[in-house]
């Protein structure tokens, strides 16, 4: 089935998915009050939600939709054809993406979104921990 916007309207469309949401907004900001300093958004492969650099740590936010979960990703009825190569891809990429940092010593961790709408405080403790024990270090920054 054939796109059912014109050239103009999927543009439009497109523009006005943000490239981070409110839910990376809240995690971020909830990360940093713990102390942990980190980038958001950097231009590495996948551009990953949060990254580490120092530490080889990449942390991506995955939603429900865009990244096919099997308990809450769904295909819309309308231009299935469409969305099913779409999704597919997404998945396809975040295997690959998943191999290249794995292939190269980083440390990736992948958190659901339903994580965080199930339990954010324990979807942010997850993270923590995970930064935590990456080789045994801890890179929070004390606060008084």
């Amino acid at each position: 089935m054939a796109d059912n916007l014109t050239i103009e309207q999927r543009t439009k469309n497109m523009k006005a998915i943000k490239s981070q949401s409110a839910l990376e907004n809240r995690v971020s900001k909830a990360l940093w009050k713990m102390g942990f300093r980190y980038r958001k958004n950097v231009k590495l492969l996948g551009k990953p939600d949060i990254a580490i650099k120092k530490y080889k740590i990449v942390i991506f936010i995955d939603s429900c939709f865009w990244h096919c979960c099997p308990d809450h990703g769904n295909m819309p009825k309308s231009n299935q054809d469409y969305w099913q190569k779409k999704l597919d891809r997404n998945r396809r990429r975040d295997v690959e993406v998943n191999s290249y940092y794995r292939g190269n010593g980083w440390n990736i961790l992948r958190v659901w979104e339903h994580e965080f709408k199930k339990d954010f405080n324990q979807a942010i403790i997850k993270i923590a921990t995970f930064i935590k024990n990456i080789n045994g270090i801890d890179i929070s920054k004390k606060h008084s």
